[in-house]
């Protein structure tokens, strides 16, 4: 079980530090982040509620894109591409597999808000013009596990 969160956290480092430095992404550190933290979840909750959680989560970021697609279509006249990374697609995809329902949708909101104030804080101090949201998630779902793993945080896998 250590392995599996030592894994899970250099994965999501690598996603911190790789978006905001390069604002590119190696594809194959969000199937891991989705196995390590899938199996985090999985050990902690029965295989047919973990199956019907992953269900739902997983539509509720479809239904995240496709408003977002249409946002961008029709507000932004513009391409989902040129608004939105892979990346921060492929990341919101491996943490479906991550939480419970609510969970999921309290800690999702909250990295959300988490990544917009850390971009308007150091906005000014880099030259980023778009925001590296799959890393700001990262460290906030780093911050996440972490205090749930020092017990600062009560089991985040019970709804």
């Amino acid at each position: 079980m250590l392995a599996v969160k030592i894994i899970l956290l250099l994965s999501l480092f690598g996603i911190l530090f790789q978006d905001i430095k390069e604002r590119n992404v190696y594809w194959f550190l969000f199937p891991i982040v989705a196995c390590a933290a899938g199996y985090l979840y999985f050990s902690n909750t029965f295989s047919a509620l973990f199956w019907q959680t992953v269900m739902v989560n997983f539509g509720v970021v479809v239904l995240i894109l496709l408003v977002l697609q249409i946002y961008a279509k029709l507000r932004l006249k513009t391409n989902l591409q040129n608004v939105f990374g892979l990346g921060d697609a492929l990341l919101f995809f491996a943490l479906c597999v991550s939480f419970p329902i609510a969970s999921f949708i309290i800690f999702f909101v909250f990295s959300l808000l988490f990544s917009l104030m850390i971009h308007f804080v150091f906005k000014n101090k880099t030259q980023l013009q778009t925001v590296p949201l799959a890393g700001y998630m990262s460290l906030f779902f780093i911050g996440i596990y972490l205090m749930n793993w020092t017990g600062m945080l009560t089991n985040i896998y019970s709804v």
